[in-house]
């Protein structure tokens, strides 16, 4: 018998169990090894036990036969399969009433997994099959497995668990690769699963004494093979994964569609040493976050990093310190997951290894390494770890090429199945038991394996779908996701922006007091208050926290923007506003695009210090979109294909150096204000008091009226510093014509200090309070507020 049977066709139908009965040859092996009966095509049974030798030396497969008397005369004899010579069985030394004979084959030094397949002949020469016409064929080094955890498990002598859930399979087939070949090879052996063996409940598993040799897997279902297609799809909860591959164009109603396959490793993710490592654990209201792309953050050559360290988790690492001069304590990484790499990364195939692309060589064991490495030393200078991630869709197509895992795998599941209404894409059945479970899985895994410190969900709003696509006004999967004893510990935040229609829009989010919420408001206000378009009262609603929203919870949970990677960046905003950009609410400031008009240019610069300052003056999670602090620009476009990746060099410039100085000053203003900026709660009604000009009563309804003055009282605490207990007047303006602004009175031996305003030429349109040479106001003095800008300052109680 050929060493390595694993290279032979797979049989058409696996063996069964034996009952209880059995010959003596297989009583006695029963206790230690694995027993398959067949039924003859005359009537007859064929029992089989596998065995491992003693010291792992190989293995012995122990045959016994029971067929009419007419097939026995002359004897019987066993044709291995690939191998002419024959094997005579003898009478068992246990006589039986069926007149049993058996035959003991012995595999010496042989490597499991593989599959013994051979054939019975009789004297005359003719054969002997199972009652399908098939050989006989049993798997050896193969055991039933169980049915958790999901996924492969390896023991540390080598054995290897795999589950796969699959309701709607009619069967499933383990495929190993050993890699000896190009990646659409057929694989080196298939084993196929009994369902009355390999199957509890709805998921199919098995296990294996050894994959020594073999290097990947994927799993083919019953299913999937009635559609026509024979090829291994990807374990859904694998943790190592190979590269996805593009296999031939194919034809789907006329139409070439592109066809792409991936498999597991059957490696272990390398353990990892996190030595001290422990998340920052921040309070909410202490954030101020940085969203970015991993690979569009330091992928241009003007990041200065080597070829292989530009666009990875560990370029991401190298830039830390312009984390820490923004005053930036949390990075929001767009999805990490591996993604279409056409659509982008907002259409994921996989929920639990990082993109393999990430890493410096390009493989899954180094993008994890590499991306643990990155959250070590966030976390070494106290920078949380956010990610993107999208649990409602997937980027595995309709058409059977493109499925590649759990599409193929159990689509009536994992899917809703006919969709929601105008939308092309796979959506998930998030509220699905099996789904939720496979999502809430994904997410402790980033949390426990890669120390993850939170999670933004994108498309939020089909997060409360149910199988049908209706709402639900309790989410399952986001109920368990608040009270989860792991994920409750983290931040949580839905954002309503959909990558399937590019739609934006705030809704009732069920919270349970756990989930903050990515403000879409407090954009759309901003942007239309400084373009002059908006009320009074918005702009105010937006600057105490989104009361309107949030007064349930607290405006720590509002993560505020003003731009976004789609949509117009920071300086598009400013620069562009054509009629096709009308629910942008943008202002070109007198010029479309480009311009050397200094007038215009200076009412930009304006107006990209007023937002910011907005941003950051606001009750709220401020968050900075990657590039808004250098004046990345896509044109005009608001496609997210349309950004291009972060240009270094631009951190060397006046204009950006002034930017990021003002970002690094307001977000040392929040910290060293906590009294008020980063309040777990609202401010104090009695503590709000607002203004228009020169005191007067704000023109709240007045649509033209674009001035406003707030004036905050700070709440007197003992245990906190005079430094810190000034009250606060902000003026914004966004008037053609400066306003007149007159400052309330103050206790005698106090002063106005100014802090901001955003009209003035850099340096000097910031100043810390502890500046000897800040500008101060008296008490009741009248301050010009100049068109197009902002204004802040603080109390102070000086000398005499």
């Amino acid at each position: 018998m050929s060493p390595h049977p694993s290279r032979q066709p797979k049989a058409t139908s696996p063996p069964r169990r034996p009952p209880a009965r059995c010959g003596p040859l297989l009583a006695r092996a029963a206790a230690r090894s694995s027993r398959y009966r067949f039924r003859t095509d005359d009537d007859g049974v064929v029992d089989v036990a596998v065995a491992g030798k003693d010291g792992g030396a190989g293995y012995s497969v122990a045959v016994e036969v029971e067929v009419p008397a007419r097939r026995r005369e002359g004897g019987l004899v066993l044709r291995s399969a690939g191998s002419g010579e024959g094997v005579p069985l003898a009478p068992s030394p246990s006589p039986t009433p069926g007149g049993a004979l058996v035959a003991v084959l012995s595999y010496d030094g042989a490597r499991a997994p593989f599959h013994v397949s051979f054939l019975l002949a009789d004297a005359a020469g003719a054969e002997v099959r199972t009652h399908r016409g098939s050989s006989f064929r049993v798997p050896v080094g193969v055991g039933r497995g169980r049915p958790a955890p999901l996924g492969l498990f390896l023991s540390k002598d080598g054995a290897a668990n795999f589950a796969v859930y699959s309701k709607s399979a009619k069967g499933a087939v383990l495929c190993l690769f050993d890699g000896r070949g190009a990646a659409g090879d057929k694989p080196a052996l298939e084993i196929e699963l009994d369902p009355d063996v390999h199957r509890t409940g709805d998921v199919w598993h098995v296990s294996l004494e050894s994959v020594e040799g073999y290097v990947s897997y994927g799993f083919r279902t019953g299913l999937f093979a009635l559609f026509g297609i024979d090829r291994p799809l990807l374990d859904p909860y694998a943790k190592v994964i190979g590269n996805f591959i593009p296999d031939d164009t194919v034809n789907d109603e006329g139409l070439p569609v592109p066809s792409m396959r991936c498999l597991a490793s059957l490696e272990n993710a390398p353990s990892y040493n996190w030595g001290r490592d422990k998340h920052p654990r921040l309070p909410l209201e202490k954030l101020v976050v940085y969203r970015a792309n991993v690979a569009s953050f330091t992928k241009d050559k003007s990041s200065g990093l080597p070829d292989n360290v530009a666009g990875t988790f560990s370029g991401l690492a190298a830039k830390v310190e312009h984390f820490k001069h923004l005053g930036v304590n949390a990075v929001l990484l767009e999805p990490v997951f591996p993604f279409h790499q056409v659509k982008g990364p907002y259409f994921p195939y996989h929920f639990f290894s990082p993109m393999n692309l990430y890493s410096s060589e390009r493989s899954s064991v180094s993008a994890i390494k590499s991306m643990k490495d990155m959250v070590k030393t966030m976390h070494r200078y106290g920078i949380e770890v956010l990610l993107e991630v999208v649990f409602t869709h997937t980027a595995e197509g309709g058409a059977e090429c493109q499925m590649i895992s759990i599409r193929g795998i159990d689509v009536s599941s994992y899917y809703i199945a006919d969709g929601i209404v105008g939308c092309k894409a796979s959506v998930l059945n998030c509220n699905h038991p099996v789904t939720q479970k496979l999502i809430l899985d994904s997410l402790r895994h980033w949390v426990l394996d890669f120390h993850v410190d939170g999670f933004c969900f994108i498309n939020a709003p089909f997060l409360v779908r149910g199988p049908g696509g209706e709402g639900l006004s309790r989410p399952p999967l986001l109920e368990a996701i608040a009270f989860d004893p792991v994920l409750s510990k983290t931040k949580i935040i839905a954002d309503p922006w959909s990558p399937l229609d590019i739609s934006n829009v705030q809704f009732p989010f069920p919270h349970w007091k756990r989930w903050a919420e990515i403000n879409t408001r407090f954009s759309m206000d901003v942007r239309k208050f400084l373009k002059g378009e908006a009320l009074l009262s918005d702009l105010a609603t937006r600057l105490c926290g989104s009361g309107d929203l949030f007064s349930s919870r607290a405006p720590a949970f509002s993560f505020n923007y003003v731009s976004r990677n789609s949509g117009l960046t920071l300086v598009d905003l400013v620069s562009f506003s054509d009629d096709e950009l009308g629910s942008e609410f943008s202002w070109n400031c007198g010029e479309e695009g480009p311009s050397e008009n200094n007038v215009v240019l200076q009412t930009r610069l304006r107006q990209i210090r007023n937002f910011l300052f907005i941003l950051f003056v606001s009750l709220g999670i401020p968050v900075l979109n990657m590039g808004d602090e250098c004046g990345h620009s896509a044109a005009g476009s608001t496609s997210y294909k349309d950004r291009g990746p972060l240009n270094w060099k631009a951190l060397k410039t006046t204009f950006v150096k002034e930017v990021t100085g003002f970002i690094s000053f307001l977000s040392a203003l929040r910290s060293r204000r906590a009294d008020i900026f980063q309040r777990r709660e609202f401010l104090k009604f009695e503590n709000i008091h607002w203004y228009g000009s020169d005191l007067s009563e704000p023109r709240w309804e007045d649509p033209t009226s674009n001035f406003l003055c707030m004036h905050i009282n700070a709440e007197l605490d003992e245990n906190v510093p005079d430094s810190v207990r000034g009250d606060l007047y902000v003026c914004f303006n966004a008037n053609e014509e400066s306003m007149s602004a007159t400052l309330p009175a103050l206790a005698e031996g106090s002063m106005w200090l100014r802090l901001v305003d955003t009209s003035l030429a850099f340096p000097g349109f910031f100043s810390s309070e502890s500046n000897p040479k800040v500008h101060q106001v008296l008490g009741f003095s009248s301050y010009q507020v100049k068109a197009h800008s902002c204004v802040l300052f603080e109390s102070k109680r000086v000398l005499s």
